[in-house]
């Protein structure tokens, strides 16, 4: 506690020093503290009736420095917003009992959580389970009588070897890791424990849980037969699934155990499987793999005997996810992307698509990703979490021939009286190939056209991601501190069709290079932004390609690379996909194409940077390993041009999920942007 206590007593007096520098009293604005005050909602789960909507309302615990979340309902119409459990309790994952008498959802105590139900007209609740590991996947039965979920399954495996026995009060250290398998760890879980996660179902009174699926692969979310027999799955049950990173098939399992089926057996992923109300079809989501690094997932139908399958989707050149029948089985209900933004959309079986509603995600606290979630209830009402770049995800509803309608405004206090940065859509032209590729600018709040202002071009990570107008902590601090911001989608990035996500196939980073100095170019040229103050950062993906600018041009005054990688050859070997990197992103292993992985890795370019660097790197994290970052600072350092390390002790590859994090790793970079400033004044409005 007395370690929290002083880190955040450090980041008020940043937060302080930042404001005296960069903005006066006079333009209230979004400061680091703010971050643990900042709500959201999340699993909007609409009721059969489609009068009611449960959900998650999330926010931060400032002495547990942790994401919480509890309970809350609304009514579709708006009204009555109260809390459906304790307040103060924790709990998450809420699903409507098929006709919505009860909720089903997750509640944990200390590191323990547990099945619990609540009966919607008494409030009367039921502990219904206890169970030694946490339950994922929850899903009812048609009946509701029986519900189903996952859960991981320790392997008791022998040991290696057997050591004698320690004394007693002896202290040999810790335990030593014996490993035999490809994927040993894995980035925000750690070293992986000895088991699987598998199928199990409980009666919804109560009682003792049965395992239905086992063996030495991960099985998927379940999902109900209409008629109860039976429980389909998406997994990887094959021989050597570390190996075949887009392995997976669709499985069936009866209700009362006994041998799996699968009804896929194509090259390429398949998953989600739902079953039509009727119990004749199968909709599901997957790809031919050809191997290539991006490739459009769609949407597919087959027989309830797997035979017949068909594309759908083969009219939207976009990823489907998330999807669902309509009652009626003559339709169904899937959430996209497109150009940044995420929508839900819904399709006939011929591939007639309608969109439904846009602004779909806002549970990206920290950057301006698409993640989201909807439901929808009988009558084709639909509940989402809703997002714009001035607040993160409220519930919002909508329904035939009725508008979207947002019901939540969980952050209104917090904003009231602060001024948020503006946020501009931008389409450019690349100097590359003259392709059009979209961004956005967000401006200082009280900006003004006359001054000139510093610019920080963020990047996305991915690199198959997106970003889009939606709520982004981080953006909104770096405007705070007076940086016009701009953000952009080049070539590689998600939501423009395959062809586009595909210019990068084995060729990233290269003329992405192109696509975000162009906008840099187009934000100059509106007038605003000093030429001679340009500043670039990004994470991941984002960290790759602010190190590959750093070792090809000197137009930048400073730079941050955030959890990159820089040497691609080391990376493939140390991170927690290696299967999936030398397979899809190169030709092949990087023994056998030395040339290809040099070729675009940032550490060839070191001797070229004059650009002064600070390196952010998560110390857990097993994505993109802290090695890479240090290569770069090393390298940097030998060479004497200014640069700095950030180390965050307990950070995976999310460095921002610790709301202290996030907070940290904004003043450290607004201190070493700020440090290369040359206007030491700023007086920003």
């Amino acid at each position: 506690m007395r370690k929290l206590t002083s880190v955040l007593v450090l980041l008020v007096a940043l937060t302080a020093e930042l404001t005296a520098q960069s903005a006066p009293v006079t333009v209230p604005r979004l400061g680091l503290r703010d971050i643990f005050e900042l709500e959201w909602a999340a699993e909007p789960q609409i009721a059969p009736d489609g009068r009611r909507i449960v959900f998650e309302r999330g926010g931060y615990d400032v002495m547990k420095d942790a994401a919480r979340s509890t309970l809350w309902i609304v009514n579709t119409d708006g009204t009555e917003l109260r809390p459906l459990v304790d307040p103060t309790r924790e709990a998450s994952s809420p699903r409507w009992s098929p006709d919505g008498s009860r909720v089903l959802f997750v509640s944990s105590v200390g590191d323990k959580s547990d099945l619990f139900v609540r009966w919607m007209d008494t409030g009367q609740e039921a502990k219904l389970t206890h169970l030694e590991e946490s339950p994922r996947g929850l899903a009812w039965s048609p009946d509701g009588q029986w519900i189903a979920f996952t859960m991981f399954v320790p392997d008791d495996r022998k040991p290696f070897v057997q050591l004698p026995a320690k004394p007693d009060g002896a202290d040999w250290g810790p335990e030593v890791k014996f490993i035999d398998q490809l994927q040993y760890r894995y980035d925000g879980r750690g070293y992986l424990r000895a088991g699987h996660r598998h199928v199990f179902v409980v009666p919804a009174s109560g009682g003792t849980s049965r395992q239905l699926t086992d063996g030495p692969w991960d099985d998927g979310e379940p999902r109900w037969a209409p008629d109860g027999a039976s429980l389909l799955f998406s997994a990887k049950r094959i021989a050597d699934a570390d190996y075949e990173p887009l392995g997976s098939e669709v499985y069936e399992v009866q209700a009362s155990g006994g041998a799996v089926k699968a009804l896929t057996t194509r090259k390429g992923p398949d998953e989600e499987p739902v079953v039509s109300p009727d119990g004749t079809l199968i909709a599901y989501t997957g790809f031919d793999d050809r191997q290539q690094g991006y490739q459009v997932t769609r949407l597919y139908v087959m027989n309830r005997d797997g035979s017949g399958s068909r594309v759908v989707s083969a009219k939207l050149d976009r990823d489907v996810g998330g999807i669902t029948w309509a009652r009626d089985g003559r339709s169904i209900y899937f959430q996209y992307d497109d150009q940044g933004d995420t929508k839900i959309g819904v399709t006939d079986l011929a591939g007639n698509v309608r969109t439904l509603a846009g602004g779909v995600g806002g549970l990206d606290l920290g950057r301006p990703y698409g993640v989201g979630s909807f439901s929808v209830a009988r009558d084709g009402r639909f509940a989402f979490t809703q997002t714009a770049p001035d607040h993160p995800a409220d519930v919002a509803v909508g329904g035939p021939a009725q508008p979207v309608r947002r019901l939540t405004h969980l952050n209104d206090d917090l904003f009231a009286g602060k001024q948020l940065a503006s946020v501009e859509e931008i389409w450019f032209e690349s100097s590359f190939d003259k392709r059009r590729v979209q961004g956005w600018i967000a401006r200082p709040p009280g900006f003004d056209p006359t001054r000139k202002y510093p610019l920080l071009l963020e990047i996305h990570g991915g690199p198959f991601a997106n970003y889009g107008p939606r709520f982004t902590t981080e953006i909104q601090l770096y405007a705070a501190a007076g940086y016009v911001v701009l953000y952009t989608n080049p070539r590689g990035s998600t939501s423009y069709g395959e062809e586009f996500g595909n210019l990068i196939h084995h060729d990233y980073p290269n003329h992405d290079y192109e696509d975000l100095m162009s906008g840099v170019d187009a934000v100059i040229a509106k007038g605003f932004i000093d030429p001679q103050q340009l500043n670039v950062t990004g994470g991941s993906g984002g960290g790759v390609l602010t190190a590959w600018i750093v070792g090809h041009t000197k137009r930048f005054r400073a730079a941050v690379v955030q959890k990159p990688v820089i040497n691609w050859s080391s990376f493939v070997l140390t991170s927690d996909e290696d299967a999936l990197y030398t397979r899809y992103w190169f030709p092949g292993f990087p023994w056998d194409n030395a040339e290809q992985y040099a070729k675009r890795s940032p550490i060839t370019y070191v001797g070229n940077v004059t650009t002064p660097t600070m390196l952010v790197t998560g110390e857990v994290d097993y994505r993109t390993p802290s090695s890479e970052a240090e290569q770069f600072y090393e390298a940097l350092r030998l060479r004497k041009i200014p640069t700095a390390m950030v180390r965050f002790p307990d950070a995976p590859h999310d460095i921002s999920a610790k709301p202290s994090n996030m907070m940290a790793k904004v003043a450290y970079i607004v201190g070493w942007l700020d440090k290369y400033r040359n206007d030491p004044g700023r007086a920003v409005p």
